[in-house]
């Protein structure tokens, strides 16, 4: 597949580093990525990878765009306002980058069409807003031998972590279950900076690029935390492998995929 002259023109500042190259736009151009949620994470996420020519994106999100998301939401805009988030997404997409071919899933992701959703993709980005949806990410990519990233806001702080499979360990490897309802506040009661989604879910896309470029070293047995307030990143080592993990332990406990209780937002919610 040779490249376009207005693809050329298009990723030329890709084309002139040595870590991708033609070559390496060539392989974002076939790459598969599916973004589970279309939020504070998934926005920003969505657009940076559209914008690299990644060549097909699937999005999953079965909410429409409410007013309170534009602070932080922004592949959506005030015109947006009751639409489904996935059409929002996908227009923005399409304008933004018409080589690229965008797959939409209006329906709320369980363990009943998480497994057929994630089959076709080569990279996962977890975008969920909530607990439950976070560990079923988790469990199907363990389960489908799919690498994703994870990431998570909360107020002023942020978080990432990549899974590759038999490379790194996953997100109940380090977080065993979701916290009790009601543990944790919600994004709506300890709010968030608009900010913070923007840097956290451009990271996630980096490691999408990174991963399928084959270029630098991913998230793979750490964890990245920033600060907003104090401007301070800390990469927090995770062990190798936690042998006791009841999905990709020594003896798993958990061997099908299912749905716990859903809460209303994440510990760092999008």
């Amino acid at each position: 597949m040779a490249l376009t002259d207005k693809q050329l023109e298009r990723y030329s500042r890709h084309i002139t580093l040595k870590e991708i190259g033609v070559r390496g736009q060539k392989k974002l151009l076939a790459a598969k990525v599916l973004i589970i949620g279309a939020g504070g994470l998934g926005a920003p996420a969505a657009m940076y990878l559209a914008a690299a020519g990644v060549g097909t994106i699937g999005i999953a999100d079965c909410d429409s765009v409410e007013l309170s998301n534009l602070q932080r939401q922004i592949i959506h805009t005030t015109d947006d306002i009751d639409k489904p988030k996935v059409q929002s997404a996908a227009e923005t997409i399409k304008s933004l980058n018409p080589d690229v071919e965008v797959i939409t899933y209006h329906e709320y992701v369980n363990s009943k069409n998480i497994a057929s959703m994630i089959a076709d993709y080569d990279f996962i980005i977890d975008g969920a807003d909530n607990f439950p949806t976070k560990f079923l990410i988790n469990d199907a990519c363990v389960l489908g031998h799919k690498s994703f990233c994870h990431a998570g806001i909360l107020r002023f702080e942020g978080q990432l972590m990549t899974y590759v499979p038999d490379v790194s360990p996953c997100y109940r490897c380090v977080f065993e279950a979701p916290p009790p309802k009601d543990a944790v506040p919600s994004c709506r009661e300890a709010g968030v900076i608009g900010a913070m989604a923007g840097i956290i879910g451009a990271m996630q896309a980096l490691e999408a690029v990174k991963y399928i470029t084959g270029q630098g070293e991913l998230l793979t047995g750490s964890m990245l935390v920033f600060d907003g307030l104090k401007m301070d990143w800390r990469k927090v080592k995770l062990p190798k492998r936690n042998h006791h993990c009841p999905v990709c332990g020594d003896t798993p406990t958990i061997t099908e995929l299912a749905d716990e209780e859903q809460v209303s937002c994440s510990l760092r919610p999008q």
